[in-house]
Protein backbone atom coordinates (compact mmCIF):
# COMPACT_ATOMS: atom_id res chain seq x y z
CA UNK A 1 0.00 0.00 0.00
CA UNK A 2 1.25 3.49 -0.79
CA UNK A 3 1.08 6.28 1.78
CA UNK A 4 -1.19 9.33 1.37
CA UNK A 5 1.91 11.34 0.53
CA UNK A 6 2.68 8.93 -2.32
CA UNK A 7 -0.72 9.68 -3.85
CA UNK A 8 -0.01 13.41 -4.10
CA UNK A 9 2.12 13.23 -7.28
CA UNK A 10 -0.38 10.79 -8.79
CA UNK A 11 -3.16 13.28 -8.11
CA UNK A 12 -1.15 16.00 -9.85
CA UNK A 13 -0.87 13.81 -12.91
CA UNK A 14 -4.58 13.02 -12.77
CA UNK A 15 -5.55 16.67 -12.62
CA UNK A 16 -3.21 17.58 -15.47
CA UNK A 17 -4.59 14.83 -17.69
CA UNK A 18 -8.18 15.65 -16.73
CA UNK A 19 -7.63 19.29 -17.68
CA UNK A 20 -6.20 18.27 -21.06
CA UNK A 21 -9.09 15.90 -21.73
CA UNK A 22 -11.74 18.36 -20.51
CA UNK A 23 -12.83 16.15 -17.61
CA UNK A 24 -13.99 17.27 -14.17
CA UNK A 25 -12.61 15.12 -11.36
CA UNK A 26 -14.48 14.29 -8.18
CA UNK A 27 -13.11 13.25 -4.81
CA UNK A 28 -10.97 10.08 -4.94
CA UNK A 29 -12.61 6.82 -3.94
CA UNK A 30 -12.00 5.72 -0.35
CA UNK A 31 -10.61 2.31 -1.32
CA UNK A 32 -8.12 3.72 -3.85
CA UNK A 33 -5.09 2.99 -1.67
CA UNK A 34 -2.52 2.11 -4.34
CA UNK A 35 -3.43 4.20 -7.37
CA UNK A 36 -5.16 7.56 -7.57
CA UNK A 37 -8.74 6.79 -8.66
CA UNK A 38 -11.51 9.36 -8.85
CA UNK A 39 -14.82 9.92 -10.66
CA UNK A 40 -14.38 11.65 -14.01
CA UNK A 41 -17.74 13.13 -14.86
CA UNK A 42 -20.88 11.07 -14.38
CA UNK A 43 -19.98 7.89 -16.22
CA UNK A 44 -16.20 7.45 -16.07
CA UNK A 45 -13.31 7.00 -13.67
CA UNK A 46 -9.78 8.34 -14.04
CA UNK A 47 -7.01 6.14 -12.69
CA UNK A 48 -3.29 6.92 -12.35
CA UNK A 49 -1.07 4.00 -11.39
CA UNK A 50 2.23 4.36 -9.49
CA UNK A 51 5.38 3.55 -11.42
CA UNK A 52 6.33 0.72 -9.05
CA UNK A 53 3.04 -1.13 -9.63
CA UNK A 54 4.55 -3.25 -12.38
CA UNK A 55 1.97 -6.00 -11.97
CA UNK A 56 -0.64 -3.74 -13.58
CA UNK A 57 1.54 -2.71 -16.53
CA UNK A 58 -0.76 -4.49 -19.00
CA UNK A 59 -4.05 -3.40 -17.41
CA UNK A 60 -5.11 -1.48 -20.52
CA UNK A 61 -4.32 -4.42 -22.79
CA UNK A 62 -6.35 -6.78 -20.61
CA UNK A 63 -9.34 -4.45 -20.58
CA UNK A 64 -9.13 -4.14 -24.36
CA UNK A 65 -9.03 -7.93 -24.70
CA UNK A 66 -12.01 -8.40 -22.38
CA UNK A 67 -13.95 -5.72 -24.27
CA UNK A 68 -16.41 -5.14 -21.46
CA UNK A 69 -17.11 -8.86 -20.94
CA UNK A 70 -16.81 -9.34 -17.20
CA UNK A 71 -14.81 -6.13 -16.70
CA UNK A 72 -15.17 -2.38 -17.00
CA UNK A 73 -14.45 -0.91 -20.42
CA UNK A 74 -11.31 1.05 -21.25
CA UNK A 75 -12.31 4.42 -22.71
CA UNK A 76 -8.97 6.17 -23.17
CA UNK A 77 -5.40 6.00 -21.95
CA UNK A 78 -2.17 7.97 -21.69
CA UNK A 79 0.42 5.23 -21.55
CA UNK A 80 3.38 7.49 -20.75
CA UNK A 81 1.63 8.89 -17.68
CA UNK A 82 0.14 5.53 -16.62
CA UNK A 83 -3.35 7.04 -16.80
CA UNK A 84 -6.55 5.23 -17.73
CA UNK A 85 -10.05 6.56 -18.34
CA UNK A 86 -12.44 3.76 -17.44
CA UNK A 87 -16.13 3.05 -17.59
CA UNK A 88 -17.72 3.76 -14.22
CA UNK A 89 -19.70 0.84 -12.82
CA UNK A 90 -23.13 1.94 -11.64
CA UNK A 91 -24.47 1.53 -8.99
CA UNK A 92 -20.98 0.33 -8.08
CA UNK A 93 -21.42 -1.65 -4.85
CA UNK A 94 -18.84 -4.40 -4.46
CA UNK A 95 -19.33 -7.99 -3.36
CA UNK A 96 -18.65 -7.10 0.27
CA UNK A 97 -22.20 -5.71 0.26
CA UNK A 98 -23.93 -9.02 -0.52
CA UNK A 99 -24.25 -12.34 1.24
CA UNK A 100 -21.60 -15.05 1.22
CA UNK A 101 -23.32 -17.44 -1.20
CA UNK A 102 -24.25 -14.72 -3.70
CA UNK A 103 -20.78 -13.17 -3.56
CA UNK A 104 -19.15 -16.50 -4.33
CA UNK A 105 -21.55 -17.27 -7.19
CA UNK A 106 -20.95 -13.86 -8.75
CA UNK A 107 -17.18 -14.19 -8.37
CA UNK A 108 -17.21 -17.56 -10.13
CA UNK A 109 -19.36 -16.34 -13.03
CA UNK A 110 -17.29 -13.17 -13.44
CA UNK A 111 -14.00 -15.02 -13.36
CA UNK A 112 -15.17 -17.47 -16.02
CA UNK A 113 -15.65 -14.52 -18.37
CA UNK A 114 -12.15 -13.19 -17.71
CA UNK A 115 -10.12 -16.38 -18.02
CA UNK A 116 -9.25 -16.78 -21.67
CA UNK A 117 -6.29 -17.78 -23.82
CA UNK A 118 -3.73 -15.02 -24.34
CA UNK A 119 -0.09 -14.43 -25.18
CA UNK A 120 2.19 -11.38 -25.47
CA UNK A 121 2.31 -8.62 -24.37
CA UNK A 122 1.19 -10.28 -21.14
CA UNK A 123 3.95 -11.62 -18.91
CA UNK A 124 4.11 -15.06 -17.31
CA UNK A 125 3.63 -15.33 -13.55
CA UNK A 126 6.40 -17.94 -13.43
CA UNK A 127 8.97 -15.25 -14.24
CA UNK A 128 7.95 -13.27 -11.16
CA UNK A 129 6.88 -15.66 -8.39
CA UNK A 130 10.43 -16.73 -7.42
CA UNK A 131 11.31 -13.07 -6.78
CA UNK A 132 8.11 -12.50 -4.83
CA UNK A 133 8.89 -15.52 -2.66
CA UNK A 134 12.44 -14.24 -2.09
CA UNK A 135 11.00 -10.92 -0.94
CA UNK A 136 8.83 -12.79 1.60
CA UNK A 137 11.90 -14.03 3.51
CA UNK A 138 10.95 -14.83 7.10
CA UNK A 139 7.27 -15.52 6.54
CA UNK A 140 6.16 -18.64 8.38
CA UNK A 141 4.63 -20.17 5.25
CA UNK A 142 7.69 -19.61 3.06
CA UNK A 143 9.40 -23.04 3.39
CA UNK A 144 6.07 -24.79 2.74
CA UNK A 145 5.31 -22.42 -0.15
CA UNK A 146 8.69 -23.05 -1.81
CA UNK A 147 8.17 -26.82 -1.64
CA UNK A 148 4.71 -26.53 -3.14
CA UNK A 149 5.84 -24.18 -5.91
CA UNK A 150 8.57 -26.62 -6.88
CA UNK A 151 6.06 -29.46 -7.09
CA UNK A 152 4.24 -28.51 -10.28
CA UNK A 153 4.66 -26.89 -13.68
CA UNK A 154 2.99 -23.48 -13.75
CA UNK A 155 0.51 -22.83 -16.56
CA UNK A 156 1.16 -19.96 -18.95
CA UNK A 157 -1.65 -19.83 -21.49
CA UNK A 158 -4.51 -18.22 -19.56
CA UNK A 159 -4.95 -14.53 -18.85
CA UNK A 160 -5.67 -14.15 -15.13
CA UNK A 161 -7.04 -11.13 -13.30
CA UNK A 162 -4.33 -11.29 -10.65
CA UNK A 163 -6.26 -9.62 -7.81
CA UNK A 164 -9.70 -11.20 -7.91
CA UNK A 165 -11.64 -10.47 -4.73
CA UNK A 166 -14.83 -8.94 -3.35
CA UNK A 167 -13.73 -5.31 -3.61
CA UNK A 168 -12.68 -5.70 -7.25
CA UNK A 169 -16.03 -6.96 -8.54
CA UNK A 170 -18.73 -4.29 -8.76
CA UNK A 171 -22.41 -4.16 -9.63
CA UNK A 172 -23.19 -2.39 -12.89
CA UNK A 173 -26.16 -1.94 -15.19
CA UNK A 174 -24.47 -4.48 -17.49
CA UNK A 175 -24.05 -7.02 -14.71
CA UNK A 176 -21.08 -7.65 -12.40
CA UNK A 177 -17.78 -6.26 -13.70
CA UNK A 178 -14.22 -6.61 -12.48
CA UNK A 179 -11.87 -3.70 -11.88
CA UNK A 180 -8.18 -3.22 -10.99
CA UNK A 181 -6.66 -6.25 -12.71
CA UNK A 182 -3.01 -7.20 -12.35
CA UNK A 183 -3.12 -9.28 -15.51
CA UNK A 184 -0.54 -11.89 -16.35
CA UNK A 185 -0.38 -15.26 -18.04
CA UNK A 186 -0.89 -18.18 -15.72
CA UNK A 187 -3.64 -20.62 -14.78
CA UNK A 188 -7.13 -20.15 -13.38
CA UNK A 189 -6.33 -21.59 -9.96
CA UNK A 190 -3.78 -18.81 -9.37
CA UNK A 191 -6.63 -16.29 -9.20
CA UNK A 192 -8.55 -17.86 -6.30
CA UNK A 193 -6.47 -17.14 -3.14
CA UNK A 194 -7.20 -13.42 -2.85
CA UNK A 195 -10.91 -14.21 -2.93
CA UNK A 196 -10.44 -16.67 -0.06
CA UNK A 197 -9.25 -14.09 2.48
CA UNK A 198 -11.50 -11.19 1.52
CA UNK A 199 -13.47 -8.96 2.05
CA UNK A 200 -11.51 -6.66 4.33
CA UNK A 201 -14.05 -7.04 7.14
CA UNK A 202 -13.83 -10.84 7.05
CA UNK A 203 -11.61 -13.02 9.21
CA UNK A 204 -10.60 -16.15 7.36
CA UNK A 205 -12.29 -19.39 8.46
CA UNK A 206 -11.66 -22.93 7.29
CA UNK A 207 -15.32 -23.85 6.80
CA UNK A 208 -16.03 -20.77 4.68
CA UNK A 209 -12.82 -21.30 2.73
CA UNK A 210 -13.80 -24.89 1.95
CA UNK A 211 -17.20 -23.77 0.65
CA UNK A 212 -15.60 -21.14 -1.58
CA UNK A 213 -13.12 -23.66 -2.96
CA UNK A 214 -15.95 -26.12 -3.62
CA UNK A 215 -17.81 -23.50 -5.66
CA UNK A 216 -14.81 -22.87 -7.90
CA UNK A 217 -14.13 -26.61 -8.15
CA UNK A 218 -17.72 -27.11 -9.34
CA UNK A 219 -16.89 -24.68 -12.16
CA UNK A 220 -14.05 -26.94 -13.26
CA UNK A 221 -11.02 -25.73 -11.29
CA UNK A 222 -8.56 -28.15 -9.72
CA UNK A 223 -8.95 -28.40 -5.93
CA UNK A 224 -5.34 -29.34 -5.18
CA UNK A 225 -3.89 -26.57 -7.33
CA UNK A 226 -6.15 -23.96 -5.74
CA UNK A 227 -4.97 -25.08 -2.30
CA UNK A 228 -1.32 -25.00 -3.29
CA UNK A 229 -1.67 -21.54 -4.80
CA UNK A 230 -3.39 -20.33 -1.63
CA UNK A 231 -0.33 -21.25 0.44
CA UNK A 232 2.15 -19.94 -2.13
CA UNK A 233 0.39 -16.61 -2.58
CA UNK A 234 -0.37 -16.37 1.12
CA UNK A 235 3.36 -16.50 1.81
CA UNK A 236 4.41 -13.69 -0.49
CA UNK A 237 1.30 -11.56 0.02
CA UNK A 238 1.80 -11.62 3.78
CA UNK A 239 -0.94 -13.77 5.28
CA UNK A 240 -1.25 -13.07 8.99
CA UNK A 241 -1.00 -15.77 11.68
CA UNK A 242 -4.71 -16.61 11.63
CA UNK A 243 -4.82 -16.79 7.84
CA UNK A 244 -1.64 -18.86 7.73
CA UNK A 245 -3.18 -21.41 10.10
CA UNK A 246 -6.18 -21.79 7.79
CA UNK A 247 -3.98 -22.02 4.71
CA UNK A 248 -1.86 -24.78 6.24
CA UNK A 249 -5.02 -26.67 7.10
CA UNK A 250 -6.04 -26.70 3.44
CA UNK A 251 -3.25 -29.15 2.65
CA UNK A 252 -2.43 -30.76 5.97
CA UNK A 253 -5.90 -31.75 7.18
Amino acid sequence: MVSPADLVPLERVARAVAAEWGIELGEPFALSRYSFVAPAGADAVLKVRPADDDESDEEAEALELWGGQGAVRLLRQDRSRRTLLLERARPGEDLAEVGEEEATQVAVSTALQLWRPAAEPFRWIGDHIPRWLDEAEGHELLPFARTLYASFVVGRETLVHGDLHHHNILRSTRGPVAIDPKPMLGEREYDIPSFLWNPLSYRMRLDVTERRLAAFAAAGLDQERMRKWAVIRGAYLGADDEESKVLRSLLLS
